[in-house]
């Protein structure tokens, strides 16, 4: 798929109106702070809960914490290029691939549409919350906040790559490895908070 969206190339000025409601329209702007406040303050919210009702040892809850973080950005990495990327083969798929990520590619530079509404944000942190709780017990209430961090941090990084200019430190890699999906090739390049991903699952950008 070297293609994603619907203009023959990207409107780094733009953006798109999902919906005719008002309401609707405005419901797909979310600014990028609040979801990163969200899943901040829930993951602390988390751990409390850990330190208060578990007798989990300290040892214990930072290796669930970095192994929540981790797997936040496996999930990340697959959701990108599985979901976000699906082959829009149906009606039904054109429009839900448009709506949740081809837009983006359009308008890559929309600033209000680079993070999902907070109710989704919502309903996102609080399933993971029962899929963790049901798979891990107690252990969840450590390994939640570190996937949180990592959907923070993703937001976060997203957010900065679009918005500023690339930094002049190791940090600029980062800002390098999205452009190439975005202005180059949509097929590669799918980690954005980190492109460990790519290189363990072959869709590293290959090198001119």
């Amino acid at each position: 798929m070297k293609k994603i969206g619907r203009l023959d190339k990207p409107d780094n000025f733009g953006t798109a109106r999902m919906f005719s409601n008002p309401i609707l329209e405005r419901i797909t702007r979310t600014p990028i702070w609040m979801p990163i406040t969200m899943f901040i303050i829930l993951g602390a919210v988390s751990i409390y809960f850990g330190i208060e009702k578990t007798s989990v040892g300290v040892g214990t809850a930072v290796l669930l914490f970095v192994v929540g973080y981790i797997g936040f950005t496996l999930v990340e990495y697959m959701m990108h290029k599985h979901f976000f990327h699906m082959e829009p083969n149906t009606p039904i798929k054109d429009k839900l691939q448009y709506t949740v990520h081809g837009v983006h590619h359009d308008y890559p530079k929309d600033k209000d549409r680079l993070a999902m509404p907070p109710f989704v944000s919502a309903a996102y942190a609080a399933i993971l919350y029962l899929i963790f709780k049901l798979t891990m017990g107690d252990l969840a209430y450590y390994f939640l906040p570190g996937f949180l961090l990592g959907y923070a941090l993703y937001l976060g990084i997203h957010y900065l790559v679009h918005a500023i200019q690339p930094p002049k430190n190791f940090m600029k890699v980062l800002w390098v490895h999205h452009a190439i999906h975005h202005y180059k090739d949509p097929d590669v390049a799918f980690g954005v908070s980190t492109p460990l991903w790519d290189y363990i699952l072959g869709t590293i950008p290959k090198k001119d």
